[in-house]
């Protein structure tokens, strides 16, 4: 089955392997692409897949290579890059929590806020910048927040 022009390869579910990953549940769609939970099956941990629309290309490997060597407790992790059946993906920290969308206390912003800035000093620290920073693209984790989606897929 095809999911059309849009795409390279076959629509994937639940169940589904790219590599090492074995696709959980559907958390997340939007204009770039679509998340899965998802398990590693090497290393037995859970894992968020996103399967990204549209090609891989040189500019999306060296985005991808230099959000990978960010290395700070407010920002999500990348562990894996890839294409399988056509289709590029990101493997990344799998994070419970919900978005910062809402209302919030003036203390939570003061500390959530802290805890952004901190991250994107960080990023920037390393030549990279988020292009996509909105409410939906910060989870609030138990530990604070992390940034997530920065704008590459």
């Amino acid at each position: 089955m095809s999911t059309g022009t849009d795409s390279p390869g076959p629509v994937l579910r639940e169940g589904d392997r790219l590599g090492p990953y074995e696709l959980g549940p559907l958390i997340g769609e939007g204009g770039m692409g679509s998340v899965f939970k998802a398990r590693d099956v090497r290393l037995g941990r859970p894992v968020a897949v996103k399967v990204v629309k549209g090609p891989f290309t040189d500019r999306f490997d060296s985005e991808v290579r230099a959000i990978a060597r960010l290395n700070h407790p407010h920002i999500c992790a990348v562990y894996d890059v890839g294409t399988c059946r056509g289709r590029p993906y990101l493997v990344l920290e799998y994070l419970e929590g919900e978005s910062l969308a809402g209302r919030i206390s003036v203390r939570k912003a003061l500390e959530y806020g802290s805890q952004i800035a901190a991250a994107l000093e960080a990023a920037h620290r390393c030549g990279v910048v988020h292009r996509d920073l909105k409410p939906a693209n910060v989870i609030v984790t138990a530990a604070g927040v992390k940034l997530l989606d920065f704008g590459i897929a």
